[in-house]
């Protein structure tokens, strides 16, 4: 199957929120070939003009109920904490055989908010595009922005296998790597490797914003590589990682738990003058960083990837 055969089995894709993640699949689905109608909403009035001026999609709507008429692939795309009523505002109104699908950084939540409301016939197949910058709204989309980069799903016991197979056949046109695993791990390994860390960073730059008056902003002056990549991260949508830590609260508590653990270690050994155990330590966590890129999953180029200001780019920064 090319990837025109995988984005064509679908007609007409409706995107719920205009943002980063939907322009993002809108370039990718007419990069790989797509030649259907995509229907987009989003509340605000300039947003919706703007992913019509951008090309974004064919049509775009007031309201949600509108957008995903007659749509055989809608797309929620829309922080966690509104896809409950978003939900009640579209069941009436999906198509018999649609496929339902989301790109929420929360599982268990977003199944326990959506399946409840949906009629009988509609496929609803709860997914998460791991992808994404700090920057927001349809004008960041781009459509390298899944390329080896991976989806998970995270299908329900009775979901149909067709409508499973046509969904990550679809994700993987648009560069996506795919997975299948249950809701709670998911949420759990999320945890692990976004939501915890944003919420660190979150932290990380609120010190230093207290910092900043007591140093007459040195700190934010002289900021190094790692506070930088820490500011760039708690630059991200406050109202989605709002509804991202109000619905994982259990899996975030865990592993906030054991970092907090971890760090008494570490203050422990600095405290006490224990190199041998900050070595050790530090060697292990270097190795993730090596199996991170290996993966493929970011670049061991200088500065993180990142090309120096006035240099000449091939696509897009991330």
């Amino acid at each position: 199957m090319t990837a025109a055969d995988a984005v064509n089995a679908y007609r007409h894709v409706a995107l719920v929120g205009l943002g980063l993640i939907a322009s993002s699949i809108a370039h990718a689905a007419r990069r790989a070939g797509f030649d259907g109608r995509i229907t987009g909403t989003a509340r605000s009035a300039a947003t919706r003009q703007a992913a019509l001026d951008l090309g974004i999609c064919d049509a775009v709507f007031p309201t949600a109920a509108e957008a995903v008429d007659g749509a055989d692939l809608v797309i929620l795309c829309v922080p966690v904490g509104a896809m409950a009523q978003v939900a009640t505002e579209i069941a009436p109104v999906l198509a018999p055989g649609a496929t339902l699908t989301d790109v929420g950084s929360v599982k268990a939540r977003v199944i326990e908010d959506v399946a409840p409301h949906l009629p009988e016939g509609v496929h609803f197949i709860p997914g998460h595009p791991i992808a994404g910058t700090e920057q927001s709204g349809p004008g960041a989309g781009f459509a390298e922005l899944f390329d080896n980069r991976w989806c998970l799903f995270t299908p329900l016991p009775d979901t149909d296998a067709d409508a499973l197979a046509r969904l990550i056949a679809f994700w993987q046109a648009l560069g996506a790597k795919t997975d299948v695993m249950e809701p709670e791990h998911h949420d759990l390994v999320l945890a692990v490797t976004s939501h915890a860390p944003h919420l660190i960073a979150y932290t990380m730059v609120g010190v230093a914003d207290d910092m900043a008056r007591v140093t007459e902003n040195e700190v934010i002056n002289y900021s190094a590589a790692g506070f930088r990549d820490f500011t760039r991260i708690a630059a991200s949508d406050p109202t989605m990682w709002r509804d991202v830590f109000l619905t994982n609260k259990a899996a975030t508590l865990e592993i906030l738990g054991r970092f907090t653990e971890e760090l008494f270690a570490l203050q422990r050994a600095i405290r006490t003058g224990d190199g041998q155990l900050l070595h050790d330590y530090f060697t292990r966590t270097r190795a993730i960083r090596r199996g991170i890129i290996d993966a493929g999953q970011d670049t061991a180029a200088p500065d993180f990837g990142r090309v120096p200001k006035g240099a000449a780019v091939d696509g897009p920064k991330r």
